[in-house]
């Protein structure tokens, strides 16, 4: 039994088309991968099924008895909230039957006859439900998914204005994963997670007794988790049985038939073309032709197989610094109390260092205070002669209606349109996307405009946090080899071991410095 059917959907922003006619349905307990390029309609696509959005045509048929839960990144959470308590959240419906079960208990002193049976009978309802739900095991599974999140380490009487972007981002998140819904919508649930919380999700996701549809850039993660491929391709969706691995060996298989198909059909084409061109204008074959003629009109004609475009990366060292890039002297840095003991660091030129340790720890926090963006609390930190950093952000807000290329242009002006639309196109980004305002395009879409840009601006150290999230496959091995050809110095934060381990020279573990 589907849970939800979608019949020739389709959806464009202004010109540009997102997704044509496309349809599928998903089925109870089905766990889906959804993925596509960059911009290739994905969020899009989980948009119009919670709503957010509205199709330009097709229908979308949800199961009116179907609970759905979505992953939402921009819930304000109030202030004077615990954490706790807004876990509990989750179980809303089954804290107000015990609030009703004590009014009932209230009401029954005073009750006799009819009026008590009524009110055992409402009593003893709302008991069952609350045995079937295992609602006195409430505060035992939040426990279990706080600790899996990683959540528990920051005390869950914390207010949850204090918590941090990501911090935040897991708190819904297992907000979300203790309301088990029929359908999860998951869209790249593990930006924020260590490696441990990753591991604790994708057990959790591998037995999940319900349906989810998930968004993740991470392949090695979804590959454990999902048994149905859903690809987006081309304003297009395909469906494919089996983990992410499966749908690679059959998505190769299925471009070479289309490539043959297309290649066949043009050859028949042009026998076609050939023949009409040389017999319509004779009388003994005239027929013939005009039947080919026919023939060529009624042909459904085959796309040429097309690849998405490719990024390419590159940054430049514009003048040399001196040997020692920075050092510190008992650095303490934190904003109210320090986060670790007193910090005695050096980077020289040349290296390249990923800093690593838990969410929360601290590292988007360090490389600020080595940026100077951040009063240290004790200590200093030195940076050498003609020392230039180029610092990527983790988050960036996103404001007005500007495109990527009138940004690009703004921020270099010395540029010529040419030219900035040249470097955006060589960084994976379409003409659509080049003109699209800015706030609009995909989070991949985002992350490759700011490469683009961190790619123009004069410096020779890089300093990057968490430079993949959002990012696809393809750019994120072009990132890779970029940062591995980079002959300047590297200050890199990122939970992804595997993108990092073959070119850093050394790893700094925070979870040490405590």
């Amino acid at each position: 039994m589907s849970i939800l059917d979608v019949e020739q959907l389709s959806h464009s922003y202004g010109d540009k088309a997102v997704l044509q006619n496309i349809s599928f349905r998903i089925l109870k307990g089905e766990h889906i991968g959804l993925v596509g390029a960059n911009g290739a309609g994905k969020s899009t696509l989980f948009n119009l099924l919670t709503g957010k959005l509205l199709p330009d045509s097709g229908h979308i048929h949800w199961n009116p008895t179907a609970k759905l839960g979505n992953l939402e990144q921009h819930i304000q959470l109030e202030s004077g909230v615990t954490m706790m308590a807004f876990l509990q959240g989750a179980f809303q419906d089954l804290l107000n039957a015990e609030q009703e079960m004590l009014a009932i208990s209230m009401e029954m002193g005073n009750a006799a006859g009819e009026q008590l049976d009524k009110l055992l009978q409402r009593y003893s309802h709302l008991q069952t439900i609350l045995d079937q739900h295992d609602f006195y095991q409430m505060d035992a599974k939040i426990e279990e998914v706080a600790a899996g999140l990683g959540l528990t380490s920051l005390g869950l009487k914390t207010d949850v204005s204090k918590l941090s972007g990501g911090q935040r981002t897991k708190l819904l998140l297992a907000k979300l994963l203790l309301t088990q819904p029929e359908v999860l919508l998951l869209d790249e649930p593990t930006n924020y997670l260590d490696l441990a919380h990753i591991e604790w999700l994708k057990n959790y996701l591998s037995t999940y007794p319900y349906a989810f549809v998930l968004i993740s850039h991470d392949t090695g993660f979804m590959n454990e988790v999902v048994n149905v491929i859903y690809h987006l391709e081309h304003n297009q969706l395909f469906r494919y049985t089996g983990n992410y691995q499966q749908f690679l060996k059959a998505y190769e298989l299925r471009k070479e038939q289309i490539h043959q198909q297309y290649q066949k059909q043009q050859e028949e084409i042009q026998k076609l073309e050939t023949y009409i061109q040389k017999n319509k204008a004779r009388a003994s074959t005239a027929k013939q032709a005009k039947s080919r003629e026919k023939k060529l009109e009624k042909m459904v004609r085959i796309d040429k197989p097309t690849d998405q475009p490719k990024s390419t990366f590159s940054f430049q060292v514009h003048y040399q610094p001196a040997r020692l890039i920075l050092e510190t002297e008992d650095l303490k840095i934190g904003y109210h109390e320090s986060l670790f003991s007193a910090m005695n660091i050096k980077l020289e030129r040349g290296e390249k260092v990923a800093i690593v340790g838990h969410n929360g720890i601290g590292k988007t926090t360090t490389l600020k205070t080595l940026l100077g963006q951040i009063k240290p609390i004790e200590g200093n930190v030195i940076l050498g002669d003609r020392v230039q950093p180029v610092y990527f952000s983790q988050e960036v807000l996103i404001k007005g209606n500007q495109t990527a290329l009138e940004e690009t242009c703004s921020l270099f002006p010395h540029l010529t349109q040419k030219e900035a639309r040249t470097m955006l196109a060589r960084c994976g980004l379409r003409s659509e996307h080049i003109f699209q305002p800015l706030r609009t395009l995909s989070g991949g879409e985002q992350t490759k405009v700011r490469l683009c840009q961190l790619q123009l601006t004069t410096g020779n150290v890089l300093v990057l946090d968490e430079p993949t999230n959002h990012l696809d496959t393809s750019a994120k091995e072009a990132l890779q080899q970029a940062l591995q050809a980079y002959e300047g110095t590297i200050l890199l934060v990122s939970h992804e071991p595997e993108f990092y381990q073959s070119w850093v020279t050394q790893v700094w573990d925070m979870e040490k410095w405590v």
